[in-house]
């Protein structure tokens, strides 16, 4: 007899009854999948449709696939980029009555790729370069939390464009763990993983011909210790300097603004003499430039893209007629006069590309190479044209929205709500 299937979910979307659970999943029928680029998995991983969205499934143990959903549920709390955790599958059997592996189910990450799918003929220096520094803030970010992974590398990762750079996205979970803060023995350990993973995939890119001559996998491993250590001082070093020099202070809290990251509690000590003062940051927060324009826009983006667009918002607002008008109306009036009407540009057929802040960022970039060509300012609305035409589109497409098309399967289900647990007790 057919065991129950049950469902382990924050929110149980009714679609996931549709999917065929009962046939083990490199035998799922086409309809039903979507082609996607993927890296590379210990488990099989593969992309289904699932109500207009894509999603993944990986076939893994109960127990691995519960401790995922538990520790990315964790860490979205914390406010980790890393994908979203929908449900966990287990007690599947197939039509005779045969245990199947359970499965993880995320919400793939829309215009992300695997480091493997950015470029599909080599991977060139600078990209290579990139897409290490980004690896390296997320891990920071991951160590300040005291998250140790434990399987640090490119393949683990997805990546989106922000603004001439990338962000890094955390998408396996499965050997992380959460400790109240990491040791100076654990952050290395995870670097010293993340130093050899990285290496070991860039030779593989190497051995494919699928890696720029000029890139030196050794060299572009190494980065992400140095970028790495550079960060971490940065964000945790202690400083000191001369009272007279006070000024110090402000010019510290500027510079970790200026990397995206916020300080909630900053530490100030002066020596008996009072002679000399001693600051260090006790917690920072990323995302500095994306919650300042959140609050002024409603619009969510990476960290480079609000930096970016604020830079742009700044700049109108300095031009602005009514020098009394507040920082909330004038970004308004961006938003509803510069921002939305280049979204609104952009051909139904070609929204697929880029999402719109990636847009806008390089519209910037066109129009700024327009003028320097022209040798005078070019109107923004002319500068949109020649985007779209020229360089739009002939981007290949970034999104993952997708129709789903499933076919209807009826099978006994129990589901069971995800409690909101105290995740230190879980790990």
């Amino acid at each position: 007899m057919m065991a129950s299937l049950s469902i382990t979910s924050a929110t149980v979307d009714s679609a996931l009854l549709d999917l065929p659970w009962s046939l083990p999943l490199d035998v799922w029928p086409d309809d039903v999948i979507a082609a996607l680029p993927k890296g590379i998995s210990r488990h099989l991983v593969r992309f289904a449709h699932l109500s207009g969205f894509v999603i993944a499934i990986k076939e893994t143990s109960p127990e691995l696939a519960q401790q995922e959903y538990d520790m990315l549920r964790a860490l979205q709390r914390l406010d980790i980029p890393c994908v979203d955790p929908l449900a966990v599958i287990t007690n599947r059997t197939d039509d005779d009555g045969n245990p199947l592996d359970a499965a993880l189910v995320t919400r793939h990450l829309k215009f992300s790729l695997p480091y493997r799918a950015l470029y599909s003929q080599t991977l060139r220096p600078e990209t290579a370069t990139r897409l290490v520094d980004a690896l390296a803030v997320l891990l920071v970010r991951l160590h300040i939390i005291g998250f140790f992974w434990g399987d640090v590398s490119l393949s683990n990762t997805l990546f989106r464009r922000d603004a001439g750079a990338f962000a890094a996205y955390l998408v396996d979970a499965e050997t992380g763990k959460i400790y109240n803060g990491l040791s100076d023995g654990q952050r290395e350990n995870d670097l010293e993983i993340a130093r050899v993973n990285i290496a070991g995939e860039l030779f593989d890119l190497s051995a494919g011909g699928r890696l720029d001559e000029n890139v030196d996998p050794l060299e572009v491993s190494n980065r992400i210790v140095a970028s790495y250590r550079s960060l971490w001082t940065e964000l945790t070093g202690a400083e000191s300097f001369d009272s007279s020099e006070r000024w110090r202070i402000a010019e510290r809290v500027e510079r970790l603004n200026s990397l995206g990251f916020d300080i909630e509690e900053l530490a100030i000590k002066t020596d008996d003499t009072g002679t000399r003062v001693g600051i260090q940051p006790k917690v920072v927060d990323a995302g500095h430039h994306q919650r300042r324009l959140l609050r002024l826009t409603g619009l969510d983006t990476g960290e480079n893209q609000a930096r970016r667009l604020l830079n742009d918002l700044d700049s109108y607002a300095a031009s602005y007629a009514r020098p009394d008008a507040d920082e909330e109306m004038v970004a308004h009036e961006w938003l509803t006069s510069v921002f939305e009407p280049v979204v609104r540009a952009i051909p139904r057929e070609l929204k697929g590309k880029l999402e719109p802040a990636e847009v806008f960022h390089q519209l910037l970039d066109h129009r700024w190479y327009l003028s320097q060509d022209a040798g005078r300012d070019i109107p923004l609305a002319e500068a949109v044209t020649s985007y779209i035409d020229t360089v739009l589109r002939h981007r290949r497409d970034e999104a993952t929205m997708f129709d789903p098309v499933t076919g209807a399967i009826t099978v006994p289900i129990q589901i069971i709500p995800d409690q909101d647990i105290d995740w230190r007790d879980r790990v």
